[in-house]
Formats: C-alpha cells, sequence, structure tokens
C-alpha cells in the first residue's frame, strides 16, 4: 500500500508539472530568457556543471526541479554536485586538471590564487559587456559586478548572486539568554560573559555542562566562522585592512593578536569546541540545531533553520541574528561566488548558457528552483511560499537547484521557508540596521602576480599559526617573532607593494 500510494503520488506530482509547463510556456517565450530561444526544433543544449549543496542529498537526475528546467530551457544538464565540506579541494583539483565542465563554480574566487592566474591566462571567458545583454543578469547590482571583477576591471563569471547584508553574523539563543537573564550582547566583553554563561549555567536545563559559548571551526583558508571575531577587533573584513589610504595584512595588526588571545582565552575556558580545527560546518549546524551551542556565525536564513528544528523539542528557542559586535558587521561583497565558463566552450553555446543562467535570475526560474511547483511543493500565505512535506520529499529548496538559480532580492537571508511573517519583517529591520555598521573587504578585485605566487603558502602558514595560538601551542613571543619574520620576507612584502599598486589602479 505504502508504495503504491508513492507511485501515485509521484504520477500526481507529474501531471501538475506537466500542467504547469504548458500553462508557464507562454510567460516562459515572452520573458526571452529561455536558452536557446525556447526553439522546440533544436536538439536540447547538453550543459555540464560543478556545482555544491547544502541540502541532506543533492538533487538526483530523475529530480523534478531539474527536469522541469531542462524542459524550459531546452537543455540536458549533466550536474556534478559536491559537498561544501571539500569543495575548495575538488575545485581546486578540477581546475588543475584542465578538465573543466562548461559551467564551473568558484565559491570563494578571491581565495582561489589558482582562479585569478587561470583567468589572467585567458581560461575563462570575459563577461565583462555580453552580461549585459542578458536583462535579469544586468539586474544584479552594479557593486555585485564589480566586486567580482579582478585587478584588470574584468567580469569572468556570473555571480551566484546574494545581497550585502544578511549573511555572515552572528546569531544567539534568544530564550537562553532569557532564561538565564542576559541581555544581547553589543561588544566582545559582553559576549564573553554571554559565552561563559551559555557553557557553564546550564540554558539547556539538562542538568549538565554540555553545551558551548560559540560553535566555530576552521577551514583550509582561515579560521572560519570565528573570522566575525577577527572583524570586531579588526574593523576589516579578509586579510587587508585599509588604513590611510594604505591596504595592510591583518597579521600585522595589534588587534589581531588581540582577537587571537580572545580567542585563546574562548578555548582554554572550553566555550567552544576543543576540536574546532577539525570540524566541518555541517557539523557545526547540526551541533546548533541539536541545541549543543548559543551562538553561530552563518546566515540569517540558517539561523532560521535552526530556530525551526529547535522549536520540535523546544517551542520557545529561537536564534536570533545580532545587529553587531564592536559597533561593526560582516558584510559580503553581493554573491557567494560566481560560475565560470571556460574559454574551451564555443562562443554560441556560451550564449546559451548565458541565457541559461539569465532564466535562473528571472522571477521565473529563481522560484521554480527554490520552492517548486505551486500547491505541490509550497502554498502560499501572507505573501510567503510555504513549503510541503512533498518539497521534502522531492529536494526542493534554497539548498539544492537554488545555489545555481537565484535572483536578486535584498532581503533574501530574512526569508528562510516556514518563516512567519513577523520574524521575516524583524529580520529585514536587522539588515538595514547591519549597514548602519558594515565593513567591506577592502582588497576585493585587486590583483597581485606575487599574490598568486606566493599567497597560497602564506595563508596556509598564517593559518596554522592563528590556529596554534588559539589552541595554546604556540605563545604570544613566537606569534610577534613570526609576524616580524614576515615584515622582513621579500616575497611577502612583494604582495604588499603589488596588492597596492593594484589598489591604486583600481581605484584611481
Amino acid at each position: 500500500m505504502v508504495l503504491k500510494k508513492e507511485l501515485m503520488l509521484r504520477a500526481v506530482t507529474l501531471t501538475t508539472a506537466a500542467v504547469l509547463l504548458v500553462t508557464t510556456a507562454a510567460c516562459s517565450s515572452k520573458s526571452g530568457t529561455n536558452a536557446g530561444g525556447s526553439d522546440k526544433k533544436e536538439e536540447p543544449t547538453t550543459i555540464s556543471i560543478m556545482s555544491t549543496f547544502f541540502s541532506q542529498e543533492p538533487p538526483g537526475e530523475d529530480n523534478l526541479i531539474v527536469k522541469e528546467i531542462e524542459k524550459r530551457t531546452n537543455t540536458k544538464l549533466k550536474i556534478t554536485w559536491v559537498s561544501p565540506n571539500n569543495y575548495a579541494d575538488k575545485l581546486n583539483v578540477t581546475l588543475a586538471s584542465g578538465d573543466l565542465p562548461d559551467l564551473i563554480l568558484a565559491d570563494y574566487p578571491q581565495r582561489y590564487p589558482l582562479v585569478k592566474s587561470m583567468a589572467q591566462q585567458g581560461a575563462f571567458w570575459d563577461l565583462t559587456t555580453m552580461y549585459k545583454s542578458y536583462p535579469n543578469l544586468a539586474k544584479f547590482p552594479e557593486l555585485t559586478w564589480k566586486n567580482l571583477a579582478f585587478g584588470d576591471g574584468k567580469n569572468y563569471g556570473i555571480p551566484r548572486v546574494r545581497p550585502v547584508y544578511g549573511q555572515t553574523g552572528l546569531n544567539i539563543r534568544k530564550d537562553w539568554l532569557d532564561k538565564l537573564g542576559l541581555k544581547e550582547p553589543a561588544n566582545t566583553d559582553e559576549l564573553y560573559e554571554v559565552m561563559k554563561a551559555f557553557a557553564t549555567k546550564d540554558p539547556d536545563g539538562n542538568g549538565k555542562n554540555d553545551t558551548y559559548g560559540f560553535l566555530g571551526y576552521a577551514d583550509p583558508t582561515g579560521i572560519g566562522k570565528f573570522n566575525v571575531i577577527e572583524t570586531a577587533f579588526t574593523k576589516t573584513v579578509g586579510d587587508w585592512k585599509l588604513e590611510n589610504g594604505v591596504l595592510t595584512p591583518i597579521i600585522f595588526l595589534p588587534s589581531q593578536k588581540e582577537a587571537l588571545t580572545y580567542l585563546n582565552k574562548l578555548y582554554v575556558e572550553k566555550l567552544i569546541p576543543e576540536d574546532f580545527s577539525i570540524l566541518k560546518q555541517t557539523q557545526t549546524l547540526d551541533m546548533m540545531k541539536a541545541g549543543k551551542g548559543g551562538i553561530d556565525a552563518v546566515p540569517m536564513d540558517q539561523a532560521w533553520e535552526s530556530t525551526a528544528e529547535l522549536r520540535k523539542q523546544t517551542p520557545d528557542a529561537y536564534v536570533k541574528p545580532l545587529v553587531s559586535l564592536n559597533d561593526t558587521s560582516v558584510t559580503d561583497p553581493g554573491s557567494f561566488g560566481m560560475f565560470l565558463i571556460p574559454k574551451k566552450v564555443p562562443e554560441a553555446k556560451v550564449k546559451k548558457i548565458m541565457a541559461f543562467m539569465d532564466y535562473g535570475a528571472s522571477d521565473e526560474g529563481s522560484d521554480l528552483a527554490n520552492y517548486g511547483f505551486k500547491d505541490v511543493h509550497f502554498t502560499e500565505q501572507d505573501g510567503f511560499k510555504i513549503p510541503t512535506e512533498q518539497a521534502k520529499k522531492d529536494n526542493v529548496s534554497q539548498q539544492a537547484m537554488g545555489q545555481i538559480f537565484l535572483k536578486f532580492d535584498k532581503y533574501q537571508k530574512a526569508y528562510k521557508s516556514g518563516i512567519t511573517k513577523d520574524y521575516y519583517d524583524a529580520h529585514a529591520k536587522i539588515i538595514d540596521e547591519r549597514a548602519k555598521f558594515a565593513v567591506l573587504d577592502p582588497s576585493i578585485g585587486v590583483d597581485s602576480d606575487a599574490w598568486v605566487k606566493y599567497w597560497p603558502e602564506y595563508q596556509k602558514k598564517i593559518t596554522d599559526m592563528k590556529i596554534k595560538v588559539i589552541v595554546g601551542k604556540e605563545s604570544s613571543a613566537s606569534y610577534d617573532k613570526f609576524v616580524a619574520e614576515l615584515k622582513g620576507d621579500a616575497n611577502f612584502l612583494k604582495i604588499v607593494q603589488e596588492m597596492n599598486e593594484s589598489y591604486k589602479k583600481k581605484n584611481g
């Protein structure tokens, strides 16, 4: 009987999809965004893609939404889905192999020297003027395109568009604050007191000290979500700070050392996981959902995802986004990476790929990828799309195909499937408030040949030193010696020199 019901439901869903295809065909053709011009006589364009996913499992080849997108865009998609836990390694291996798909996601393009060097060598299509011919891609904010341009001022990828505000930021268990009689922390001193209480005063009421103040992790390019703490001390985002018109590596700043000393205190007092250096991003998300931590640093929509999961056991749970820390808020460049098109792809196919991605940036394409079919995968209430159980079964969400197709929405991160209007409105206001304390990465789009050549080695050494200081394996004196050696290192100083030359050229 169970199997029979599943088959009947699948048949109903497929029938609905077919009906929707007919009713939306006219709209699709009018939008002018269908890949290949929606000419049904043409053979489908095969597009190979490498991307990531954040759902429990990646969409399968028979995924209803993938199939529907293929129909509406006259394409055949061959998608390689890679876990975010090892995407950096997979990307580097794929780039080095030279065997590239038609569309490849570089999730943090500024952090991958190989991406920059290959772009400079002509390995990817220059899309600087091309994207302006595609109406939905052209609607992306000018700042987003500017931030993704390399030092030569050219755009080599299609933004995986995201809002500037509402991305990574501190989120806190408001119900734990209320239970312990604490106020929301506004600075790092207050944050420490809150974290200590979360770790020692049994906020979950189970009679054990088995909760952490802050759930963080490290990654191959830095100290992961602890960068929110770094930003609070250094007042910048990334590895560089602009001081009196000069780009300075944050490793040179006294405030960077202060941040590491602060994190070491959290580690010693077990306010953060002792194994943070080997934890994966997904593991910390699971820990938050399981009630093992009171603070994390993720986008607002993921914070609501944790809230929804926690409320299954604790009805009043609320992971609330904070506005700022030390009067700073982390901002995003307006994208979560970009999709590159290798130069080996013929120009005629490039145009079809651009049309395909333009469809994904339209209302119709974005809504289809993220929410699926109305009355099958979602219902509408108060202007929101409320997911059904069928959406979960068919793997329809922002965390699946929504990682490839998404339109621009300033308040995108305030929304998460299932959120109520009062919480959405509150989160939208927090996004507006964060703008008042925003700091951006000043090195975005700045190029340096020395950076491409030497930075990976230095980045690894710097990250290793940071982690060793946090866990107490390196002393304050050894850290000072390390920084002094960098200040006298000819290759490192060459990076600083070229970065500043590029910055001045880019900014006049």
